[in-house]
């Protein structure tokens, strides 16, 4: 029996863009973002929904945005509030749905590293340096960076983003702005660092994006969540090797244990795997906020 992926189609409401996790509407003079349960792996989005996962990238979100308003503003307007056109649907949006800003997108995901893993593991491992910035040798996968760093790469419509260099982000949007998403990154990911290493997690690795409201620097998209960011229980931290995740380690782990091509269309998922994956999503937003998923 085949399992429905989890949607969001709302009659009425324009529809903007469907990526593989969150649905964009459109609402005029702002944006509806509500992020679904579907969950991809290998860049192909599976037919087995995750319940909660959507409610938990988007409470996760919010209180980060909340929690480091005073960096640099957000595109936050309400995550609690469905009126109007939004009213009849209220109830679905309840959770995971936020009202936001509209902003320019800026065409940079601004990836900030404060542990080697990853592509950056696999760029080290050929160069000694990630996108271009020199790292001390003799560095094992998952080892501490001396400092974090500041690695951005290209949005990629389809397939994998790309990494460039800090001066290629200077051709794309300019040295001022770029020097200031740089700066603003590093100090989001420093703050959200220390304050997620006092409930004992890692910050491994996370990206941001930032969008102009004329010459304002606004942060957009989702913040500091298990898919965008590399979370890492602090008390397995062992380097040296891969590390156990808050996020969708179970559905990869049991991916290639099958064998799947990672070509589409993706496999359904066995209830154990879905179980122990909504789990972890739900185990890495209490950890992070300090209570449970409501």
């Amino acid at each position: 029996m085949t399992t429905v992926i989890s949607q969001t189609d709302f009659p009425g409401l324009t529809l903007r863009g469907r990526g593989k996790v969150r649905d964009i509407y459109d609402l005029g003079d702002k944006l509806l973002i509500v992020a679904t349960d579907r969950l991809s792996a290998f860049d192909v989005v599976l037919p087995t929904p995750i319940p909660d996962k959507g409610k938990v990238l988007t409470q996760i979100s919010l209180y980060w945005f909340e929690t480091l308003a005073g960096i640099v503003p957000n595109h936050v307007l309400s995550g609690t509030e469905f009126t109007g056109a939004l009213a009849p649907y209220a109830a679905s949006l309840r959770g995971r749905g936020m009202v936001v800003k509209k902003t320019e997108p800026l065409p940079v995901e601004c990836v900030v590293r404060g542990y080697i893993s990853g592509s950056g593991w696999k760029d080290y491992q050929k160069s000694g340096a990630i996108c271009g910035i020199g790292l001390p040798q003799g560095l094992r996968e998952s080892d501490k960076l001396p400092e974090p760093i500041f690695t951005p790469s290209t949005k990629a419509t389809t397939g994998h983003d790309e990494n460039i260099s800090f001066e290629e982000t200077v051709k794309l949007i300019g040295q001022p702005l770029a020097e200031k998403i740089r700066d603003t990154s590093l100090d989001i990911y420093q703050q959200a660092s220390d304050r997620a290493a006092k409930h004992g997690i890692i910050i491994a690795d996370t990206k941001f994006e930032f969008g102009l409201m004329g010459d304002e620097l606004i942060w957009i998209d989702e913040a500091l969540t298990p898919d965008s960011s590399r979370f890492w229980p602090a008390d397995q931290y062992a380097p040296g090797k891969a590390q156990p995740s808050f996020d969708k380690q179970y559905v990869r782990d049991y991916l290639e244990r099958i064998g799947w091509n990672k070509q589409p269309p993706g496999p359904e998922l066995p209830a154990d795997v879905v179980q122990a994956t909504q789990a972890k999503y739900r185990e890495a937003y209490a950890k992070v906020t300090g209570k449970p998923l409501d």
